[in-house]
């Protein structure tokens, strides 16, 4: 076996990036078999990993969780570059953005709950933005967003709730979230 001129160190947590982006790309390859009454809704389970990698690992960790899955998700789905990847992407930039700022909210009055709706109005506000610019005329583009605003708020609630109650749970650590993935720790 010839060894590699580039020798990368792997730390513990580039390993629990990738078993977390590897939770999240499953949810979302999950999420594309769901079938949606309205083209475009979709409740973002991939969202609750994020949002769990923020809040236990720090805004760097939820990006490259975010990007991998992006990424991988496009892969694998057979749309890398295609429109619903440019979309995937805009959203995951600007629910990370607005989570980037949201940081700096007070914490007792902005927790998972409204952490999750921020990041799902940003998501959507990306996306909206992209196809304002790109594939629709702006009329078409107002009378679609009441329907993609409730949305984001109802799935931006539940995402929340989900990611409250995990947080909430008895010996829930980040060592625990590190090993969902795989449902063991490492060796």
């Amino acid at each position: 076996m010839t060894r590699s001129a580039i020798d990368l160190p792997i730390t513990d947590d580039d390993r629990r990036i990738a078993r977390l982006a590897a939770l999240a790309i499953g949810l979302t390859l999950a999420e594309a078999a769901l079938p949606s009454p309205i083209p475009g809704v979709k409740p973002g389970l991939a969202n609750i990993v994020i949002l769990l990698v923020l809040l236990q690992h720090g805004w760097r960790a939820a990006a490259w969780v975010s990007g991998l899955r992006v990424l991988a998700g496009g892969l694998l789905l057979g749309s890398l570059f295609a429109p619903g990847f440019w979309l995937s992407l805009c959203g995951a930039l600007a629910s990370l953005s607005v989570l980037a700022l949201a940081r700096h909210l007070p914490t007792r009055h902005f927790g998972p709950v409204s952490l999750s709706v921020l990041a799902a109005f940003g998501h959507i506000g990306g996306q909206l933005a992209l196809v304002g610019a790109w594939l629709l005329p702006a009329a078409a583009l107002i009378k679609l967003m009441p329907v993609f605003a409730a949305a984001a708020l109802v799935f931006g609630t539940v995402n929340g709730l989900l990611v409250a109650r995990m947080l909430a749970a008895p010996g829930n650590d980040a060592a625990e979230l590190s090993g969902i993935a795989t449902g063991a720790r490492d060796g």
